[in-house]
């Protein structure tokens, strides 16, 4: 099993940052690929970003490219997803999974799902 816990998220006007956090706990964390995921009122969990554990290897989703940055503390077992020039259309709840090995854009391929925490950009 592993565990995952976001945090860092809340209300920012647009064109402003936030910082989540996913802090991870369980089986050994350096074999998952780590991942963040959205889901905006009525409509279907999206791909954001993702990251390797044991490496630099990074993947967005087009619409974040250039605002979004995927980073992992291995010794605190935690990624980050730092997001700037926010828009309204971020607005959602982010979600962080784990995925064995290798990064995935699907949904239905990660094992594990944090709880989710809210973001909202006010225009």
């Amino acid at each position: 099993q592993v565990q995952l816990v976001e945090s860092g998220g809340g209300l920012v006007q647009a064109g402003g940052s936030l910082k989540l956090s996913c802090a991870a706990s369980g089986r050994t964390v350096s074999d998952y690929a780590m991942g963040w995921f959205r889901q905006a009122p009525g409509k279907e969990r999206n791909f954001v970003a993702c990251i390797r554990w044991s490496g630099a290897w990074t993947s967005y989703t087009d619409s974040v490219k250039g605002r979004f940055n995927i980073s992992r503390d291995n010794a605190k077992n935690t990624v980050y997803l730092q997001m700037n020039s926010l828009k309204p259309e971020d607005t959602a709840v982010y979600y962080c999974a784990a995925r064995y090995r290798a990064c995935s854009a699907l949904v239905n391929e990660y094992d594990y799902w944090g709880q989710g925490t809210q973001v909202t950009v006010s225009s």
